[in-house]
């Protein structure tokens, strides 16, 4: 009735009337947000697409460029100035604070972001590597330096260079771990940087960017460093927190999370110890063993991964990957770098 001709575009008064008349529940929220979409057009009008997307949380590109063009109607600290929320709620703002750089899509992500569904990734792969631990622990009684244990290394999840035709090693070492210390530190960056970031930007990249890394680690190992084992979930944590850290450098002005500049250093000092660890106990093992300790490779491996392909992943909220050129000029150099690795193993071993 408001639109005849069919151009599904009203005028904001007509709007605002509708609004008032009908006594719509709308988020005031949500509309102040459309009429800022309104203020971002030629003809300061509502449009009912924009309105559909705005209701159904999902943002649409027109939304996108007029918080580009600065034409915004929400309050500058709505999410500092609201009192009185949930437990949950404020979990979710401080993961908003901690993860975005934009003030508007931290808003954004705070009044769309829903329970559902939650993110199970991260929890199931760091509960199931602790699973996995405790039974191996208990069943060689042993929790500290696992891999000394010949036993252990016989395992099937163990990505070893003599066992490679068995593709499924090149995942499944995420699952293993020399010890109990390499353990706690992968599951409490899982958890703290993991999680967050999966709530954030969604288990399919979250996932797709740890599993990137973990195999980019395994392969990685098999070209350099030949002779040697893997274990442990160090590629994709790796690949986690070089992008994160990546992403807060790159945006640092913009990042609201506290002490900013002691964590990165704290980060970066833990991560640099876990690799010098790495590599002394594959050059400098401190007990006899039977054959190489496990490589260190897949560490350096995870962060070029986390920094290249998962820095794009992570500036673009709520944006399709699809439509970036250098998105598929980073996906088409992985899989370069996965194909000629297939062939490495199958060739170069024999020679």
């Amino acid at each position: 009735q408001l639109d005849p001709e069919n151009t599904g575009f009203i005028g904001v008064e007509t709007f605002a009337s509708l609004v008032h008349s009908h006594e719509l529940p709308l988020d005031p929220a949500k509309l102040d947000m459309l009429v800022a979409l309104a203020q971002g057009n030629d003809e300061g009008q509502v449009c009912y697409q924009e309105l559909v997307d705005l209701i159904s949380s999902k943002r649409s590109s027109s939304f996108k460029r007029a918080i580009a063009n600065g034409q915004r109607a929400l309050p500058r600290d709505v999410l500092l100035d609201e009192t009185g929320l949930g437990i949950y709620k404020r979990f979710v703002r401080y993961v908003a604070y901690e993860i975005l750089p934009c003030e508007m899509d931290r808003r954004w992500y705070f009044y769309q972001h829903r329970t559902c569904p939650p993110p199970v990734f991260m929890a199931a792969v760091t509960l199931t590597q602790i699973i996995v631990f405790l039974c191996y622990g208990a069943r060689l009684n042993k929790w500290v330096l696992q891999t000394y244990h010949p036993e252990y290394m016989k395992s099937p999840l163990v990505y070893h260079p003599g066992h490679r035709a068995r593709a499924w090693r090149f995942l499944t070492y995420m699952f293993m771990h020399v010890g109990l210390e390499q353990l706690g530190f992968n599951a409490l960056l899982q958890l703290m940087i993991g999680v967050p970031l999966e709530m954030v930007h969604g288990i399919l990249r979250i996932s797709f960017l740890y599993l990137a890394g973990v195999l980019a680690g395994s392969l990685t190992v098999s070209i350099t460093d030949m002779r040697a084992p893997l274990v442990g979930g160090s590629g994709g944590v790796y690949a986690l927190c070089s992008a994160h850290l990546a992403n807060v450098v790159m945006n640092w002005a913009g990042m609201r999370c506290p002490y900013k500049l002691l964590r990165m250093v704290l980060a970066l000092v833990c991560m640099s110890s876990e690799v010098g660890r790495a590599v002394w106990l594959r050059f400098s093992p401190p007990l006899p063993a039977s054959g190489p300790q496990p490589s260190f490779m897949a560490h350096l491996a995870g962060a070029i991964v986390g920094i290249s392909m998962g820095l794009t992943i992570l500036r673009s909220y709520e944006e399709s990957l699809q439509d970036q050129c250098g998105w598929w000029v980073l996906l088409l150099s992985y899989g370069t770098f996965l194909l000629f690795a297939v062939f490495w193993n199958i060739f170069a071993y024999d020679l």
